[in-house]
């Protein structure tokens, strides 16, 4: 039988479900289908040992360009006749749950991991109500990877609760916890990394992976630091005047990830203190982020939405405590005073000054409370081994598989 996953982008089949298309391969014909760019597809036939179909898609609203997508891919499960579409992200979800629906694909899967329409309002939000629920219309099940996000799927009326189902204890993909574990790397990889970053060994170092963005809360994030900088630089100068020193600061932010300037760019301000601060390191996208977690005391990650965060998993299961906004995922992974702290989640416009005065508290208090943040690191890891291995979450993917096939004959 044949399943074809579906993204909007070859980035989600390379990390998003990653080893996903491999482990179902034993049991299917498996297909990945996303747009471009086709040496991106082609290292996801590599890596999954699977076939590959580029077919163009565009993440923003694009009628006309939509609309051949739409025609492509309808001709390709026509030619395909697969048993199971799969899809995941908004885009391919819309698109591929329609073709399929059109093309009389038996079971239709759909992933949600996350919505952008939660921070969106007036026309534009009422035309993303009304395409997420042409997406479920068309699907035979919808998979929400929080039980925070299938609350929100069923508060707004998007799709009926027998369609809706959270896969295990939640996630898109789980974690492989034997890749993410900080006995990977010992003490002279971690000191030369910090060396070369120009990082001293005693620096606390705070620590967000993920897009660059307004929404990923990182103005809010950079404005938080910023503060603390001022204030730790200040109280330097004062207790070092006498002693004819220079002022040392003990902590640093490291960012790792891209910007995504045209969908949803940074303040003019947080770009020129991302510039111009020594304490805070960008370093851009990297495709194994595992060794600036293994340099980090702490994740910090203010998002304003999110479906199941990978990010907050991967840096658990490196040993790291988080300090995560109360949203959908975050707060799940999370145990506020367990193996975190949560801080209250952006209300009203961005950026929020309350999230920014919660993040510089919680930073602070994770610097100076040892004992507090000894308890949180102790519990990370085993809080992710526990509840999000990721072979589980694939096996009870494949259960649910053989559920639908069994109900569908």
């Amino acid at each position: 039988m044949k399943l074809i996953r579906l993204t909007t982008v070859p980035l989600s089949l390379q990390f998003l479900i990653k080893g996903q298309p491999r482990f179902m391969s034993k049991c299917f014909e498996v297909l990945c289908v996303s747009s471009g760019p086709k040496a991106e597809l082609d290292q996801v036939a590599v890596n999954e040992g699977v076939k590959v179909k580029d077919i163009d898609m565009t993440r923003q609203i694009t009628p006309l360009s939509d609309l051949l997508s739409l025609v492509k891919l309808i001709c390709l499960f026509r030619k395909q006749k697969p048993t199971i579409v799969h899809t995941h992200t908004p885009k391919a979800g819309i698109l591929g749950m329609l073709a399929a629906n059109l093309a009389g694909v038996p079971i239709r899967l759909h992933t949600v991991a996350g919505l952008p329409l939660m921070e969106t309002k007036g026309v534009k939000r009422k035309i993303l109500d009304a395409v997420e629920k042409l997406t479920y219309t068309c699907a035979t099940k919808v998979y929400s990877n929080s039980k925070g996000l299938e609350k929100f799927i069923l508060k707004n009326n998007y799709a009926k609760a027998d369609k809706v189902k959270v896969i295990a204890n939640g996630s898109s993909n789980g974690i492989d916890t034997s890749h993410f574990d900080p006995e990977n790397y010992n003490q002279q990889q971690n000191h030369a990394l910090r060396q070369q970053l120009g990082m001293q060994q005693k620096d606390f170092v705070f620590t967000f992976v993920g897009r660059l963005v307004g929404d990923k809360g990182i103005n809010e994030l950079v404005k938080a630091f910023s503060v603390i900088s001022k204030q730790s630089l200040v109280t330097s100068h004062e207790s070092l005047a006498t002693k004819n020193q220079s002022p040392v600061t003990n902590h640093k932010l490291l960012l790792v990830g891209p910007y995504e300037s045209e969908l949803d760019p940074l303040l003019p301000e947080t770009l020129v203190e991302i510039n111009s601060n020594p304490n805070i390191i960008s370093v851009g996208f990297q495709e194994d982020v595992r060794p600036y977690f293994s340099i980090s005391d702490a994740l910090a990650f203010p998002s304003y939405r999110e479906g199941f965060p990978n990010v907050v998993m991967q840096a658990g299961a490196m040993g790291l405590p988080s300090i995560v906004s109360d949203i959908n995922g975050c707060n799940e992974i999370i145990e506020n005073g367990k193996n975190g702290i949560i801080v209250p989640a952006k209300v009203g416009t961005s950026p929020s000054k309350a999230l920014q005065n919660d993040l510089q508290q919680a930073m602070l208090k994770l610097m100076q409370d040892q004992d507090l943040y000894q308890e949180l690191k102790s519990n990370a890891r085993d809080m992710i081994t526990s509840r999000y291995e990721q072979q589980l979450v694939w096996e009870a993917l494949l259960e649910e598989y053989e559920r639908l096939l069994v109900n569908s004959d």
